[in-house]
């Protein structure tokens, strides 16, 4: 019979072997918060990404909707919120949710919002499964997590007019090629492409002394602008968005 220490002993020496396996080490992109005694499991970083490629689930940012709107994960959707719920207690509508799925209840959907301290998501979830939704996960890290592990996020119309108006601080970079930035662009603006990322560092186009400054990308599509926005994002600067269509389209958005 094994004597108590023994035992220890064995399971320190277990974790240590495991812990050197390289197929079964966890990285910051595969771990999750693992909080315990939870109703719905967490999805790591990676697996999320997985999600957006390949569409295996509806991604729902549970937060309220200029904070989406603001700022997003690329591909998440928003709904209004539960009526009659203080903004301390902020929860999404469930029954909104069941329409969007057009009453699929075992539909996959994965939960996001402010990342650890933040209960948006977990909330949600919760009323999710009471109201008998059967494929719930949460990506609880958040998109605090998400944008400081290098990802970009999105900006739509109502919150780029919101960010224009109010967020002086703001650093908006057209990503077009300098003759279209020459004949317009948006007041203030900042012309990097992408070639001109490393060089924008040292000359003032990129706010070197506060890497958390946020960073709106536009350009002739969204696909240019994402491009640039990632490789900006690369450079350590984590709190940098897009918008997901065209420069007139954005100057409409603006008025």
């Amino acid at each position: 019979m094994r004597t108590k220490l023994q035992v220890v002993t064995f399971a320190v020496f277990a974790s240590l072997a495991l812990a050197q396996t390289p197929s079964i080490v966890a990285t910051v992109f595969t771990t999750t918060l693992g909080e315990q005694n939870v109703k719905t499991p967490e999805v790591s970083t990676e697996a999320l990404r997985g999600v957006l490629a390949d569409g295996s689930a509806l991604v729902l940012d549970a937060r309220p909707h200029m904070e989406w709107a603001t700022s997003h994960i690329p591909g998440a959707l928003n709904v209004a919120p539960k009526p009659g719920v203080s903004m301390s207690q902020y929860v999404s509508d469930t029954h909104e949710i069941e329409r969007l799925v057009q009453g699929e209840k075992g539909k996959a959907l994965v939960l996001y919002c402010n990342g650890p301290m933040c209960g948006k998501s977990k909330r949600l979830s919760e009323d999710l499964l009471k109201e008998g939704f059967t494929n719930v996960r949460r990506y609880q890290l958040g998109a605090p997590v998400w944008r400081a592990l290098g990802e970009v996020m999105e900006t739509e119309g109502d919150g780029a007019k919101y960010v224009y108006a109010a967020d002086r601080t703001a650093r908006w970079v057209d990503a077009r090629d300098r003759a279209a930035f020459a004949a317009a662009s948006l007041d203030g603006a900042v012309n990097i492409t992408l070639s001109d990322v490393a060089k924008a560092k040292d000359d003032g186009r990129l706010p070197m002394e506060d890497h958390n400054t946020r960073v709106i990308v536009f350009g002739e599509s969204a696909s240019q602008a994402r491009t640039v926005a990632q490789e900006i994002a690369k450079n350590a600067f984590h709190n940098v968005s897009y918008y997901p269509g065209s420069y007139e389209q954005l100057r409409a958005a603006l008025r």
